[in-house]
């Protein structure tokens, strides 16, 4: 599940079978490894500070896993329907195609899944998802470039509750932060999405670029800021040698790890298990 970690490492395949497992680990040694996993400066030294100069498996363990200890709405309100999620992200980040993964789970878990295209800015981004909706056989709310992306939100709702769907997963454009105008659409977004289903978007999940590390902690707080993010999926985590900044991420954000994207295939999208995901660290640190 978690191969990228090998590789925040610098192991092989090879490399964990070969050597024999260690028992302890001194701090310096731990520090170099988790800052070439790109594990946060200061999280590394606010674990340091708690722990023997001489490191057991159980020792770290439990206090990696403290760094997840934070309260966050990890639960699925299954009473709603439909339930819809608002995707946001930056271009480049993985957004499209995790939205088509995300609803081939939900097909195979037996809901009834419909798209909205709401990424009017690009022509390109209305054309993928409907291809990928085509693809896995789900109906999808779509309108030609340049169209209100709000005026989507409105129909995709209405439509998935006169088609009693069960999941609903909205695009948005692949925008800035940084970029006032489209920071302000994306707002008029989420009030649109209220008046059509009160209470809507049920989650506004963000997607963050695996391969870009701690770096996009600035990003997330940002989006947070604008209209609070419920929760994040990491994605390229298959073609990264940053698996540590899961932990930065976790400790800076207090938000919950929905999914990690490890692929292209459609089950390439797993959901994050935190302790499946350390005890894959601690089998690299460890051996």
């Amino acid at each position: 599940m978690f191969g990228f970690i090998k590789k925040a490492f610098g192991r092989s395949e090879d490399d964990s079978v070969k050597k024999r497992k260690k028992e302890k680990i001194d701090k310096d040694e731990l520090e170099d490894l988790l800052l070439e996993a790109d594990v946060g400066y200061e999280l590394i030294e606010n674990l340091l500070e708690q722990l023997p100069d001489q490191i057991s498996r159980v020792q770290l363990y439990n206090s990696l896993v403290a760094v997840f200890d934070y309260k966050a709405n990890w639960i699925y309100p299954e009473n709603q329907k439909p339930f819809v999620e608002m995707i946001i992200g930056v271009n480049g980040a993985g957004k499209t195609t995790t939205i088509s993964k995300l609803a081939n789970l939900y097909k195979q878990d037996g809901k009834r899944v419909m798209l909205g295209a709401g990424d009017t800015f690009r022509a390109a981004a209305i054309e993928q998802l409907s291809r990928w909706a085509k693809k896995i056989d789900i109906p999808i709310v779509a309108t030609r470039q340049g169209h209100d992306p709000s005026a989507v939100v409105f129909d995709t709702i209405k439509s998935a509750i006169a088609k009693d769907i069960d999941n609903v997963i909205i695009d948005t454009a692949g925008r800035l932060h940084t970029q006032v105008n489209l920071s302000e659409e994306l707002k008029k977004m989420v009030r649109v999405a209220d008046k059509a289903l009160s209470g809507t978007p049920h989650r506004k999940i963000l997607i963050l670029d695996g391969t870009q590390g701690s770096s996009t902690i600035n990003q997330a707080k940002a989006f947070d800021e604008m209209i609070g993010i419920d929760g994040i999926i990491i994605t390229k985590l298959d073609g990264t040698a940053k698996g540590g900044a899961l932990l930065t991420i976790a400790n800076e954000l207090k938000m919950p790890l929905y999914y990690i994207g490890v692929g292209e295939k459609p089950e390439d999208l797993l959901k994050f298990d935190v302790k499946w995901y350390i005890n894959s660290i601690l089998d690299e640190i460890f051996s």
